[in-house]
Parts: structure tokens; C-alpha cells; sequence
């Protein structure tokens, strides 16, 4: 049985965030759009919820979106990531945050260009201390696949991170929006789903693919 979350989307104006929004409320639970401006915040909900059907999302400010949730994620830019965090430090005190952060440094995003010491999201996680336990997640998903809510997401994800109970509670959302979550370590972990984007970008663009992803087999 499904217990009903409010969940956050940091970034849910985005395309990676929309789709985990989207997702997150066709599978009953309670959706805030969580933008810089609310009012921008406001009209992304609106046009998700009628693609969901329904009005389980809304919009608001980051931190308004952040007060009202028990479950974050943040879904923004690779430059926005720190920041936007960091603005949020007391308010993600005591929750669990969902990085879907993927170090991309355009114009060339098909090449692995993680930060100094590895994982973006490792990083955010020593900056905003043990207070907020951080997961990484979702960073090989596309987000067509996430808007289409007509079918399966054909893909597996990664989650790394500290803390073992967190981590069983980001796998759980992840199956009740039917896709298979992985355990794959602690959150410096993270470094291999970051760099594994810009292979499939690779991938993407070498066979004509709308979003490749992983599996993982013989589990």
C-alpha cells in the first residue's frame, strides 16, 4: 500500500523535474512545484496537472515548496545546484533530499566532466551536513519517458547515498512510480550515475535514441 507523501520538486518548471512531477502525482501523491518565483511555480502545475488529469500539484516558492513537503528533490541545472541548496539549508533540515544533479558543462555535455573530487551531489552533501540526508537519484532517466504517462519507464536507477534508511525510502518511490530503484552505495557513488548521463547523451545522439537507459540484470 502506497502511503501518500507531499513531495517537492525543486526545478519542476524543468523538463527532468516536470516529468518526476508528473510521475509522482499520477502515482496518488502530492506534488509542489517549488520554482524561485511562485507564480512561474503556479502555471508549470497548471499545465501539469492537466496532463496528469486531477489537481494533486501546485506551485510555490523554493522555500514554501520545501516547508510544506516531508520529501524533497532538487531538479535544477548543474550551475543552479549549490546555490539553490545552500538557500534552502535550514528549511531541508531533518528531510531527505533527492539530487538529481548531473555535472553537465555545455556545449560539451556528451563528454564526462565531473567536478574536483568526483560527484556534484557528494559535494552538496558535505556542504549541507548530516541535517539533511542526501540521496542521489534519477540521474539516468529521461525526462520524455518521465512525461509519457502511457507507458513503463524501460530503465533502472542508481541511488547512493550515507544513509541506509533514506536510501530504502527513495527505492520505495521509485517502484510505486514502476520503475526498479538500485542500492548502489554511498553517495560518493553517485560519481558513476553523474558520468553515466553523458554516455548515454553519447548513445542518444549515435542511434537516433529519444532517451537510452540502464538495467540492471542478473539481480
Amino acid at each position: 500500500m502506497t502511503t501518500t507523501r507531499t513531495i517537492a520538486v525543486i526545478g519542476g518548471s524543468g523538463q527532468e523535474g516536470g516529468g518526476l512531477a508528473a510521475r509522482f502525482a499520477h502515482a496518488g501523491h502530492q506534488v509542489v512545484i517549488g520554482s524561485r518565483e511562485a507564480a512561474k511555480a503556479e502555471e508549470a502545475a497548471a499545465r501539469l496537472n492537466e496532463k496528469v488529469g486531477g489537481a494533486r500539484i501546485r506551485g510555490a516558492d523554493n522555500q514554501a515548496a520545501v516547508a510544506a513537503a516531508d520529501l524533497v528533490v532538487l531538479a535544477v541545472p548543474y550551475q543552479g545546484q549549490r546555490a539553490t541548496a545552500l538557500a534552502l539549508k535550514e528549511a531541508l533540515a531533518g528531510k531527505v533530499l533527492i539530487d538529481a544533479t548531473v555535472p553537465l558543462m555545455p556545449p560539451k555535455v556528451a563528454r564526462v566532466q565531473l567536478p574536483a573530487g568526483g560527484s556534484a551531489v557528494a559535494a552538496l552533501q558535505e556542504e549541507l551536513g548530516p541535517a539533511v540526508k542526501v540521496v542521489s537519484a534519477f540521474q539516468n532517466v529521461s525526462w520524455h519517458h518521465l512525461m509519457d504517462l502511457d507507458h513503463e519507464v524501460d530503465c533502472d536507477v542508481l541511488v547512493c547515498g550515507d544513509d541506509n534508511d533514506a536510501c530504502d525510502t527513495v527505492v520505495a518511490l521509485i517502484g510505486e512510480i514502476g520503475m526498479r530503484g538500485f542500492h548502489a552505495g554511498p553517495v560518493a557513488n553517485s560519481a558513476a550515475a553523474e558520468a553515466l548521463t553523458s554516455l548515454l547523451i553519447a548513445i542518444n545522439r549515435r542511434y537516433k535514441s529519444p532517451g537510452a537507459g540502464i538495467r540492471i540484470t542478473a539481480v
